[in-house]
């Protein structure tokens, strides 16, 4: 194995370890140490590679979110899908989710979803909505229906919340989400 790819996968497995002990332990609890014994290396090969905690943490956090190309589609359906696609998203991503809980713990991770929602959802936003200055204002309202329904579902795990099926999730929020983005203004 070359170099450059014995440093790909190191950095990989201290990627992986990182997100996982980000999503289990918090921030504040996550240490270098942990994570390196996680990733079977020594704690100076992280901080070779990332600097320090800090450093670390943005990298781990880099979330693509896949948003999906809504163009196409008619615009009352915009709603539904963006629903639909956050639901499926967080079923399935185990750091997403470790990701909320960080950012509701810690200003670091608050800092990095936001910019992650920012930069991905904003431009969404401003290709729906009819008035591309309203984007920011309109993609928080997403987003606050987005990650309220994730963190009720996927981290307090409040009963009515988890009980309700896919279906009833997208009836009940795609609505919103989709008045946010293609209403006019109240």
């Amino acid at each position: 194995m070359t170099t450059a790819r014995r440093s790909d996968a190191t950095r990989a497995a201290i990627l992986e370890a990182a997100r996982e002990r980000f999503a289990s332990d918090g921030y504040e609890r996550a240490t270098i140490r942990a994570i390196a014994r996680d990733a079977a290396i020594d704690p100076s090969m992280v901080m070779r590679y990332y600097g320090n905690k800090e450093g670390l943490f943005a990298a781990a956090s880099e979330i693509d979110l896949a948003l999906p190309e809504l163009g196409a589609l008619p615009s009352r359906h915009i709603g539904p899908v963006l629903v639909t696609h956050f639901l499926d998203r967080w079923e399935r991503d185990d750091v997403l989710t470790g990701m909320l809980r960080v950012g509701v713990t810690n200003s670091a991770g608050a800092e990095r979803m936001r910019a992650v929602f920012a930069a991905q959802l904003g431009p969404v936003a401003r290709g729906v909505c009819p008035d591309p200055a309203e984007a920011p204002r309109r993609a928080a309202l997403v987003a606050s229906q987005i990650l309220g329904m994730a963190l009720a579902r996927y981290v307090l795990r409040l009963p009515p919340a988890v009980e309700m099926s896919r279906d009833e999730v997208v009836a009940w929020l795609g609505p919103t989400v989709q008045r946010y983005l293609t209403d006019p203004a109240p």
